[in-house]
């Protein structure tokens, strides 16, 4: 296993690596948003579970390709151990890729499959034996070792690709991308919870990039959070849904995610459209001081009903509710910004308006998308 150092990485697509950019080397990106990764800095430790997120398109795909060797980055250095791997093909970086789809021998059987990256690499056959033994019945597949795998289905495939990835104990990292999709439901939450397992048991670094929240916070110790070629915030499951650094990640985190609302400081307060909303002394201080476009943000796990003209609450318009087990989701509005609360499911409510709490200790501002700390 290894410890992965990123130092001043970036990329952008048709610029030569390595070389100045100009006219024979490709255009110099002009504004950040020319790169597919922008400008970062980070280290994974060794051992450790990490998670790439974001919707399709942020950059993910490219930072992890770009750890395997696939992509060679057009600036800054990727570090394995302390060692400079940047220009290194993935063989040479001992790397093990899983991929979206199952990439597999057919005509081979089940233990052929895993045993093959083991073979390959000259591994005496005992010891191949007895990781594949090993690796299969953490998978749950030793009854399928003898099965040729054109005779498996879809999910079954996938955790022979899962497999080969596992089965090699020298890797520097083994490396995820969406490995999921093509499987049902059902088996995506059994699969998670094997490879949690099997991070605990080996103590593997291993790199997950979905679009899935739910398989990122259930996996990872540590989770990448990715938009426009951006790495916007790095943290745990708890610090992304609490203490999000970015409005993205606030977004995009959580089920619904944050509500987002623009507010507007003046002399006597925070406006919410054009009511006052009041706030302890400390946060108002706090947001005098902070420079750009002012945004609430507070997750509907947080927004209580409260009494009319309750400190911290602001008169809204009940749109919709609606029953979701455990608890009701009520959206409302409020002079045109649109609010989500999880309430009591017992708590009946009427057309008409409502007052909601938005001042509570876990309700956080961003100053042009970025959190004000306090």
């Amino acid at each position: 296993m290894a410890r992965i150092e990123f130092q001043n990485l970036a990329h952008a697509y048709g610029v030569k690596p390595g070389v100045k950019p100009g006219a024979h080397h490709g255009p110099a990106p002009a504004s950040l948003e020319d790169y597919a990764l922008q400008p970062m800095s980070m280290v994974w430790e060794d051992g450790g579970a990490y998670a790439l997120l974001g919707p399709s398109g942020c950059g993910k795909s490219t930072l992890l390709n770009i750890v395997s060797g696939l992509v060679t980055p057009s600036e800054g250095k990727v570090l394995f151990d302390g060692r400079d791997v940047t220009a290194m093909s993935p063989r040479e970086r001992n790397i093990a890729q899983v991929f979206q789809f199952p990439v597999i021998y057919d005509t081979m059987s089940v233990f052929d499959n895993l045993a093959f990256p083991l073979r390959n690499r000259k591994i005496a056959a005992a010891e191949v034996r007895k990781r594949v033994h090993e690796v299969a019945e953490i998978l749950d597949m030793t009854r399928e070792l003898p099965r040729k795998a054109s005779n498996l289905s879809a999910d079954a495939k996938q955790k022979i690709s899962l497999g080969r990835g596992l089965v090699r104990k020298d890797v520097a990292a083994i490396l995820f991308d969406e490995p999921l999709t093509v499987i049902d439901p059902h088996m995506k939450w059994i699969l998670r919870r094997q490879l949690k397992k099997i991070h605990q048991q080996l103590k593997l670094t291993l790199i997950y990039v979905t679009h899935d929240q739910v398989e990122a916070l259930t996996f990872a110790d540590e989770v990448v959070v990715m938009t426009n070629g951006r790495v916007v915030q790095k943290g745990g499951p708890e610090a992304l849904f609490l203490r999000p650094d970015h409005s993205f990640v606030g977004y995009f985190i959580g089920s619904p995610g944050m509500n987002l609302c623009p507010v507007d400081l003046d002399a006597d307060g925070v406006k919410v459209g054009s009511q006052r909303l009041q706030l302890d002394a400390n946060t108002l201080a706090t947001l005098k001081h902070a420079n750009g476009t002012l945004t609430l943000g507070i997750r509907p796990e947080f927004v209580r009903l409260a009494d009319s003209g309750e400190a911290g609450a602001v008169k809204a318009q009940l749109l919709r509710t609606q029953q979701l087990g455990n608890y009701q989701l009520v959206t409302a509005q409020c002079d045109g910004n649109v609010f989500k609360a999880k309430v009591d499911p017992h708590v009946q409510l009427n057309e008409g308006s409502l007052w909601l709490r938005l001042a509570a200790p876990e309700t956080v501002f961003f100053a042009n998308d970025e959190r004000i700390a306090r």
